[in-house]
């Protein structure tokens, strides 16, 4: 599972979606999927916005945790 940390950051600079979307052109309903963890995917020039934005880097806006739960995807054979 991806987390992200982007509702952290915000909060941390005392930063709103508003302040964020006037600010750097991202969408606010792609910064709100972000914010409340719901994005299925995310395009890397609005990560490299935010990251720049935010002065982060992206370990900071992103992190992997290991999910129980999930099997991990299925891989197509390199043989084949």
């Amino acid at each position: 599972m991806i987390k992200c940390h982007l509702s952290r950051l915000l909060g941390e600079r005392k930063l709103k979606i508003s302040d964020v979307t006037r600010d750097t052109g991202i969408n606010r309903g792609t910064l709100t999927r972000l914010y409340h963890e719901t994005a299925e995917r995310v395009e890397l020039d609005v990560l490299d916005a935010l990251c720049a934005y935010l002065n982060c880097g992206l370990p900071d806006l992103l992190e992997y945790q290991k999910s129980e739960q999930a099997s991990p995807p299925q891989l197509p054979d390199s043989n084949g």
